[in-house]
C-alpha cells in the first residue's frame, strides 16, 4: 500500500506532541524575572523533549522517504513508535514540575528507550518490506548510532537513581549524537542517482 497515509497520521501526532508540551508550560502571574525562574525546569525539560521530536520527525521523514511502499507490519510498527513518543509530553512535565529528581528523570529515559527501540522495529520492518538490496538496507548497514542510543538511554536511567543530573546529561548526550543529521539515506539516494544517470 501507499505511505502516504502514514506519514500524514504521523506528522499530524508529531505535531500535537509539541502542541501538548507547549501547553504543560503555565504562565506565571508574576511579571518580574523572578516569576520565571521556578519555570527553568520545566523550560528545559520542554527544550530537550522539542529536540528529541524534531530528531524523531527528521530521520522518520528521512526513512519514509526512501521507502516505496508499507503493509500491515510497518503500520503496527509506526503505531508503536508514536505511543511511546506520545508519553513525551507527560515525563517531560513530570521531570520539570519535579525539579529533575531521580524516578522522573529515570522515567524520562524509560520513554527515550522505548521510542528508541520502536524506531529499530520500525527501521527493521521498511527494511524488510524493500529486500536486502534497497537503499534503506544499505543506508542501514553501519547503524551506529542506533547501537550505543540505547547502552547510553540505560546507562542515564541507572544513573538517575544516583545522580539525576548525570542522567539528564545522557540523554542530552543521544540528541547531541543524533542532532547532526543522519546523512546515510540521503548518500544511498545520491548514489543510486547518479548510477542511474550513466
Amino acid at each position: 500500500m501507499g505511505k502516504g497515509r502514514l506519514e500524514a497520521f504521523s506528522d499530524g501526532v508529531l505535531a500535537i506532541i509539541i502542541t501538548i508540551m507547549v501547553l504543560e508550560m503555565k504562565v506565571p502571574h508574576g511579571t518580574s524575572l523572578d516569576s520565571l525562574r521556578p519555570l527553568l525546569p520545566v523550560f528545559v525539560s520542554y527544550i530537550l523533549s522539542f529536540v528529541y521530536i524534531g530528531i524523531y520527525w527528521n530521520n522518520h521523514h528521512h526513512m519514509l522517504h526512501a521507502a516505496k511502499q508499507v503493509n500491515g507490519r510497518i503500520l503496527w510498527a509506526n503505531t508503536h513508535l508514536l505511543f511511546w513518543l506520545s508519553l513525551v509530553p507527560f515525563v517531560t512535565g513530570w521531570m520539570g514540575e519535579n525539579n529533575f529528581a531521580s524516578l522522573p528523570v529515570a522515567l524520562y529515559g524509560m520513554v527515550l528507550l522505548m521510542a528508541a527501540i520502536a524506531y529499530l522495529f520500525l527501521s527493521r520492518s521498511l527494511v524488510a518490506l524493500a529486500g536486502k538490496n534497497s537503499v534503506l538496507a544499505r543506508a542501514f548497514e553501519r547503524d551506529w548510532k542506533g547501537i550505543i542510543s540505547p547502552i547510553i538511554y540505560v546507562a542515564g536511567i541507572g544513573l538517575s537513581f544516583v545522580y539525576p543530573w548525570l542522567g539528564f546529561a545522557a540523554y542530552v548526550v543521544v540528541a547531541y549524537i543524533w542532532f547532526i543529521p543522519d546523512k546515510r539515506i540521503e548518500k544511498k539516494l545520491a548514489a543510486d542517482r547518479a548510477n542511474e544517470g550513466k
